[in-house]
């Protein structure tokens, strides 16, 4: 485990995760590419500047699925370059794939993070017609911290956590479906006096409940929510591998298609590229984003907060 100071530990690990994202599907990417990238596209405006995403579009006709892909880091490090890899090896599987930045914590804590990530959504979704993107097929992707908040994205409505200004008739900042490796799922039953997550949700659990809570994916687990793909190493030691097991059971108790894949004997920064977890989790989410895949067109239940779990991570 590398040791880290300040307030956010652990940190360091984005950078083997960088590593290890640069090496995933090194023979596609580094082949010649069979797609078109369009780099430092500005998707949204902050009071401390601009965001931007990195679009890598097919080449073709389209319109093809699209997937967010999100950097880990602890939501207080990493770039957007981390996996740019990943992003690449799925333009050249047919897919739009976007880079996005987002805003850092302590100096950004929640939710400002999961904002960013609905703004950069809902960019590809109003311009699909620019990036010949099928708005109806845009999936996440996000390791550590970034699974996190792709998982938050699959779970909540759009009516959570709204950000202030965004209109009413605005794209969706739904996916359609999520691939999460190495997430952290349920904070809400940290020690009350944990210090471990203060820079990020505002303060301990005793004095920010509600944010520990409202940044829980498995708060918002109920049956409409997107298709998820897990997968974690055994031997993580930075977030604990029953954070995203138990997330698994709560989908599967209200009927949302999951699987789950434990890397074995891999930590947290080496699981991020083992090749039998890609196979899958590209298996996994060609079901639900290719334009053959058919919709569930389930009713979506009124919102309940399950029960919590004794997960935590980062």
């Amino acid at each position: 485990r590398t040791k880290m100071p300040a307030r956010h530990p652990r940190i360091g690990s984005a950078t083997l995760v960088a590593v290890a994202g640069m090496l995933l599907f090194s023979d596609v990417a580094s082949a010649e590419p069979a797609y078109d990238a369009h780099r430092d596209q500005v998707f949204v405006e902050r009071e401390s500047g601009p965001l931007a995403l990195d679009l890598y579009v097919p080449r073709g006709d389209g319109p093809f699925p699209a997937v967010i892909v999100v950097h880990g880091g602890a939501w207080a490090s990493g770039t957007r370059a981390q996996l740019s890899g990943f992003a690449q090896a799925m333009a050249n599987m047919g897919y739009v794939a976007a880079t996005i930045s987002y805003r850092l914590a302590p100096q950004h804590p929640f939710p400002a993070q999961v904002h960013d990530c609905q703004a950069a959504v809902r960019w590809l979704r109003s311009h699909a017609e620019d990036f010949k993107i099928d708005p109806d097929h845009v999936g996440g992707f996000g390791y550590s911290a970034g699974g996190h908040l792709v998982a938050l994205l699959g779970a909540m409505d759009d009516d959570d956590f709204r950000e202030e200004g965004v209109p009413a008739d605005a794209p969706s900042a739904r996916l359609k479906v999520v691939v999460a490796g190495g997430a952290p799922c349920d904070f809400r039953m940290l020690a009350d006096d944990s210090q471990r997550l203060a820079y990020w949700l505002g303060g301990t659990p005793s004095e920010k409940p509600d944010a520990y809570r409202d940044a829980s994916p498995a708060k918002y687990v109920s049956k409409d929510d997107a298709p998820m793909f897990f997968y974690h190493g055994t031997d993580d030691t930075v977030v604990p591998i029953h954070s995203p097991q138990r997330m698994v059971e709560l989908l599967k108790e209200t009927g949302v298609p999951v699987e789950f894949f434990a890397v074995p004997e891999a930590g947290h920064a080496l699981a991020v590229r083992h090749p039998e977890a890609m196979r899958l989790a590209m298996e996994f989410a060609a079901r639900y984003l290719k334009p053959t895949a058919e919709s569930r067109g389930e009713d979506a239940p009124a919102r309940k907060e399950t029960e919590a779990t004794a997960a935590d991570g980062q």
